[in-house]
């Protein structure tokens, strides 16, 4: 067999290969193009300022999603606030100061484990533990520390994955210099992999936002109004709920479309935020 025979065999390997390439993109545009298009031209329509600025009336017939809006945030903050000094601080540990390579091998594979567990048993553990051992309710500081658990394995993997690819010569540097181990840490160490931490948030966030399962056993389906305080001591539907109570147990699917719009804006938002934060802690 020539050289000219075996570069046309190669060209047309390679030709296959990046049309297949393409055609997974393009198909992967194309499907989430169809979703976005097709939430946006059925939810659009419902969104009115009435919708999004009133409560439920079950007496008038009004629909209103304001709590729920209100429960997510609570919702969403709390967990982030709780999650990522426990997620962070986690990996820091196992990563820089755990002399243990047996422990920090049983906690990974532990993290592991906890990931690929479904959210529904979340959601039971958490009623049975926070709801009822310690006596929460159903809430939703109950919901938020269900959904800290769930995505505790997320925060610690990309955070341990971005102390790890720090080089080992910042380190060494700072300690030949006489540097303590936590200045290293806080201001060496956590700069470099801030890019880790956000996105670990990012994929928490979403995964909070979407979460439903979960929630139905620990947060209830309550559309009260409330404040921070009052709200996260109280049970309350977030969007996803309302959206499956809306969507499964009363049929209002057009309800249920307008709902959807708002979580995309929302999952925009999240990531917009992400996206500012990340190029702020650059540019420092």
């Amino acid at each position: 067999m020539n050289h000219q025979s075996i570069s046309q065999k190669r060209r047309i390997k390679n030709g296959i290969r990046w049309g297949c390439m393409y055609l997974s993109v393009g198909l992967t545009c194309c499907v989430l193009v169809f979703i976005i298009g097709y939430v946006l031209s059925r939810g659009m329509p419902g969104l009115t300022l009435n919708f999004l600025s009133t409560k439920p009336s079950y007496l008038s017939g009004n629909i209103g999603i304001l709590p729920d809006i209100l429960n997510t945030v609570y919702l969403l903050v709390t967990a982030i606030i709780i999650l990522l000094p426990l997620g962070v601080g986690a990996a820091i540990y196992l990563n820089e100061y755990a002399k243990s390579k047996r422990f920090v091998k049983i906690i990974d594979q532990a993290s592991e484990t906890l990931s690929g567990i479904p959210s529904i048993i979340y959601g039971l553990v958490g009623m049975l533990f926070f709801c009822q051992f310690l006596g929460l309710t159903t809430s939703i500081l109950a919901g938020a520390l269900t959904l800290v658990v769930m995505n505790l394995p997320t925060i610690m993997k990309t955070t341990k994955e971005s102390l790890i690819s720090v080089p080992k010569g910042l380190r060494e540097g700072a300690y030949g210099l006489g540097a303590a181990r936590w200045r290293v840490v806080r201001t060496i160490i956590i700069p470099q992999c801030m890019d880790g931490i956000i996105t670990g948030c990012i994929l928490s966030a979403g995964r909070i936002l979407g979460e439903s399962a979960a929630l139905l056993f620990t947060a209830g389906f309550a559309h009260s109004l409330n404040g921070f305080f009052d709200g996260i001591s109280s049970s309350g539907a977030t969007l996803t709920v309302a959206l499956y109570v809306y969507a499964k147990e009363q049929g209002e699917f057009e309800v249920a479309f307008a709902i959807a719009v708002i979580l995309l804006i929302l999952a925009m938002i999240v990531n917009l935020c992400a996206w500012a934060v990340k190029k702020l802690f650059r540019k420092k």
